[in-house]
């Protein structure tokens, strides 16, 4: 292999000099001693952006997908907005006992995957795909896109166009499942588009009454059973429903007066807290919303929740963006600024058939350490609450 230059200093980056030691790893702070003019094959660690000078400095650029493609096994890829973990997650468990295993943006980076495995189940980011040029999977899943990650890619077309690469570069014998909104855009592979849930399952003869899990998990569900299916023609109804959704994902639990609340701090955008919401619209909601939106624009949000019971209470860097939208679209909303701030509020208010939910729209480090970290911060916060 020609040499490596390794944009980046983190995760992705470290994987890929473990295991290629002679490659040189550059971040921000190396840029004088950056050569401009190299055409040293350059990796570039997913959370750099196309207008990082380093990036822009470089010649011969691609994806660590492409850097591994020729030892990759059959491979699925799982992209969208929202419910990329859990589909990645589900797809492992029902097919670990035909030897597969799973990475890429979550868990294992591809430098570190085993590749005698038999499958490979990738979840893939937007930021990867813009940076690939030539590594396409076997099967393609495509949950559905909203507005995200804005500030990196400069705008929702080029987000789009990302997640929407891989069909460019896929042959006739490979699968992709995309939102039927995409129906118009050229590919060569074999493509199954759909609406909803319904329209996968009537597709591929599976019966939704079978499958344990509401939205927003029935659909993560049914593309995984989907993958299953296209490999080996087989459905388990029961395997799929003995998984166990992680933690921070509309995970209920109630407080010492017996009262419901829902940590979703996972739902980093206005599309996960729509889908969070479809279970509770007939109750009385008490949402916290707020953090880096990275950009986005929440106006559907509010469109959409406009007609519901429902009161915000805000915090994060978002905040005055939040009551703005409150004010333009009629919905009660309490400043809040801090995660503690607005338990306590929502304290005062909630009754017999209400909910508390943290499902914030927005990425967690203006204030906290990861979603975890703010999911975390979220349950101390209720469950020191007092009687009084």
């Amino acid at each position: 292999m020609q040499n490596l230059r390794i944009l980046g200093k983190g995760k992705t980056a470290l994987a890929l000099k473990k295991r290629f030691p002679d490659a040189i790893l550059y971040d921000d702070n190396d840029l004088e001693s950056f050569d401009k003019n190299s055409n040293d094959l350059t990796i570039v660690s997913p959370g750099m952006p196309p207008h990082n000078k380093l990036v822009l400095a470089s010649k011969n650029i691609i994806s660590d997908y492409d850097l591994f493609y020729d030892e990759m096994p059959f491979t699925i890829w799982i992209s969208g907005t929202n419910g990329k973990t859990t589909t990645t997650q589900m797809s492992q468990y029902l097919l670990e006992k035909f030897d597969s295993c799973y990475g890429g943006n979550i868990g294992v980076p591809l430098s570190g995957l085993n590749k005698d495995k038999k499958i490979w189940i990738l979840e893939t980011s937007s930021f990867t795909l813009h940076y690939t040029k030539k590594a396409k999977p076997n099967i393609y899943i495509l949950l559905p896109i909203t507005e995200d990650h804005i500030t990196w890619h400069g705008n929702f077309d080029e987000y789009k166009k990302a997640k929407l690469k891989p069909l460019e570069l896929m042959s006739e014998t490979d699968v992709a499942i995309i939102p039927a909104l995409y129906k118009d855009f050229k590919t060569s592979a074999h493509t199954i588009y759909y609406n909803s849930s319904d329209d996968l399952c009537n597709h591929f003869k599976i019966d939704k009454t079978k499958i344990k899990f509401n939205e927003p998990f029935l659909l993560d569900a049914i593309m995984a059973m989907i993958s299953r299916k296209i490999i080996f023609g087989d459905v388990d109804y029961d395997l799929i429903n003995s998984y166990k959704i992680d933690k921070h994902k509309v995970e209920e639990f109630r407080d010492s007066k017996n009262r419901l609340w829902i940590d979703d701090s996972k739902a980093t955008n206005y599309d996960a807290t729509i889908n969070a919401l479809v279970p509770y619209k007939d109750k009385n909601i008490h949402i916290i919303i707020g953090g880096d939106d990275k950009g986005a624009s929440l106006k559907p949000l509010f469109e959409n929740i406009k007609e519901l019971d429902i009161v915000i209470y805000a915090i994060g860097s978002n905040t005055q963006r939040v009551l703005n939208y409150c004010e333009e679209f009629k919905i009660s909303c309490v400043k809040c600024e801090y995660l503690e701030q607005a338990v306590k509020n929502i304290d005062k208010n909630l009754k017999e058939n209400s909910i508390g939910i943290l499902s914030p729209a927005a990425a967690s480090l203006d204030q906290f350490k990861s979603y975890a970290h703010r999911g975390d911060e979220f349950k101390k916060f209720v469950k020191s609450l007092s009687w009084n």
